[in-house]
């Protein structure tokens, strides 16, 4: 288990400069929730000593409260994450979370979220893996969403709806390259995203599938 000491010389940022704190009062903040009013908002699944376990994309996460880990679920196997993205996104959303909300009838952009000032320069979404890699492969980027539990919906080419969390859906829309026009990517999410994930969050959360979309895997080996 991981020492508090060892906790507190961790950077107060994540590695990839999304900015989110990452502190053991976050920890210790979730540790005073009701995982069972958790699992009923998040429909994730309530497990005993107080630890919950969600899917992220195609994979099990287990989040274990009282030692402060994130683990990957392997058949019957508890395997330690280190995914210092993932761990920060979760901890902001399990702790923000405090309502269950209707889904897939309010889709917006960024420029519809009431923080979209957030993403431009350095918080760009990071796009170009995403059209370096699928520009060209509508049935490649077809694969991935199957790959990763995600369903194929009606919008530009060819779209995806998938689920970093049972109950935060995201929209990745691709306009593959042509003779006129190079390929384009368009990130669109459900509305209530904003009430539980501030700008930050919502940047790290999107940039983490992206990446996943990327390897054709959630976790990786």
């Amino acid at each position: 288990m991981t020492t508090e000491k060892t906790r507190d010389s961790q950077p107060a940022y994540a590695s990839d400069g999304s900015h989110l704190r990452q502190n053991a009062s976050q920890w210790q903040d979730l540790a005073e929730r009701s995982v069972e009013d958790l699992a009923n908002l998040t429909l994730a699944l309530p497990l005993p000593d107080g630890r919950l376990q969600f899917r992220f994309l195609d994979e099990d996460i287990r989040v274990d409260i009282p030692n402060q880990r994130l683990q990957r679920v392997l058949d019957s196997d508890f395997i330690p994450l280190d995914d210092p993205l993932l761990e920060l996104v979760t901890l902001t959303y399990l702790n923000r979370v405090n309502a269950v909300l209707p889904l897939d009838r309010d889709i917006v952009g960024l420029q519809d979220l009431k923080e979209s000032h957030f993403f431009v320069g350095p918080h760009e979404l990071r796009t170009t893996k995403m059209l370096d890699r699928y520009g060209q492969d509508p049935e490649g980027f077809r694969r991935a969403v199957a790959t990763l539990e995600g369903r194929l919906v009606d919008m530009a080419d060819v779209a995806g709806r998938l689920l970093p969390f049972p109950r935060i859906p995201l929209y990745f829309l691709m306009w593959f390259e042509d003779e006129e026009f190079p390929a384009r990517l368009k990130v669109l999410f459900d509305r209530s995203i904003e009430r539980f994930l501030p700008a930050d969050a919502i940047w790290a959360l999107v940039n983490r599938v992206a990446r996943a979309l990327v390897d054709g895997t959630a976790i990786g080996t």
